[in-house]
């Protein structure tokens, strides 16, 4: 099985499974217990994912300049900062940083 095998064969488990979404009963949707869990575990998954890529390296758990540049952007949006400038920020001091160390 080559890798595009399976790219395409994970794309069309992940589009089923949006597919099979729209089977779930409205009213399962419109519970306030499962609206909030749902919010909840988005919010966790993407903080799972961001210090996963953040502080993990082949080494093990690294700080190095893509803490900085998190911290960057997680200043800029304290301050309500547009997004694409964020994206920018923490792009710059990454970097940076990568040429001074």
């Amino acid at each position: 099985m080559t890798i595009w095998v399976g790219v395409l064969l994970a794309s069309a488990l992940v589009y089923s499974w949006k597919l099979l979404g729209h089977l779930v009963p409205e009213r399962f949707v419109q519970n306030p217990n499962i609206r909030s869990l749902a919010a909840l575990l988005t919010v966790a998954m993407l903080a799972g994912l961001v210090g996963i890529q953040t502080f993990v390296s082949t080494d093990g758990i690294a700080l190095d300049a893509r803490a900085a540049a998190l911290a960057v952007a997680a200043l800029l949006f304290y301050f309500r900062v547009p997004f694409i400038f964020v994206v920018m920020a923490a792009a710059l001091v990454a970097s940076l940083l990568r040429l001074w160390l």
